[in-house]
């Protein structure tokens, strides 16, 4: 069976409106929309959806969630369960703006009962740009593919200066250690990568540490951006 991605790559285009192109722009549309819904300044947090409430991640985003609430943020997830569920539900423990981006999948990912905010994507493309638009840092838990995707993605798109630098936060060094250790003794021993690159990264197994952390640099981002006008 097709995926609805190919399906809109093979129709055919013949220059008239309602092309593939349209449909696309529409979400990226309704998508910037749902960002300049949030009032706050935002935190997305990523990390496995198929941890249960018992799992220590869980206990761990909440926390960080409601940090980041008290402090002022918005905290923004994609939508589902797990570590999303957690950091959701801590920001509005914590006063802040919960926000869910959720993606329809084929064997659906329900959005969690902890959002203020919700919107739904069909294409992951345009969910990932608005996780990164609404986004003054990243936290990112234990998870799988799609966590370790989001966290590459972010790291090129700062190496090369397609989006204002931001905090990214490995939370979990027992988790996370073995990443670092292979990125520093492989892609930057052979020099794929620069010191500067693996700088870009935070692990942190204290909450606390790591709100402190977005919010100097949210703090210092605000005073450059005050010089600068």
């Amino acid at each position: 069976m097709a995926t609805r991605d190919r399906e809109i790559l093979e129709q055919p285009h013949d220059g008239r409106s309602g092309s593939h192109v349209d449909l696309i722009a529409e979400e990226f549309r309704a998508g910037f929309e749902a960002v300049e819904a949030v009032s706050e300044p935002a935190v997305t947090v990523f990390g496995s959806a198929r941890i249960r409430a018992s799992h220590r991640a869980y206990a761990q985003a909440r926390v960080v969630g409601r940090l980041l609430g008290q402090a002022g943020f918005a905290v923004v997830t994609g939508g589902g369960g797990g570590v999303m569920e957690a950091a959701n539900r801590g920001c509005q423990e914590g006063g802040g703006q919960s926000v869910g981006f959720n993606i329809e999948l084929p064997h659906e990912q329900d959005a969690n009962p902890y959002l203020d905010h919700a919107h739904t994507f069909k294409h992951f493309y345009a969910r990932k740009v608005m996780l990164v638009k609404a986004s003054e840092g990243f936290v990112l838990f234990p998870g799988g593919f799609g966590t370790l995707d989001e966290m590459f993605e972010a790291l090129t798109l700062i190496q090369t200066d397609k989006v204002l630098d931001f905090p990214v936060i490995l939370f979990d060094t027992a988790f996370w250690g073995g990443l670092v250790e292979w990125l520093h003794e492989r892609p930057l021993a052979e020099g794929m990568i620069s010191p500067e690159d693996e700088q870009m990264l935070f692990v942190t197994d204290d909450p606390a540490e790591a709100i402190d952390t977005i919010v100097a640099w949210y703090e210092q981002r605000r005073s450059r951006a005050t010089s600068a006008g």
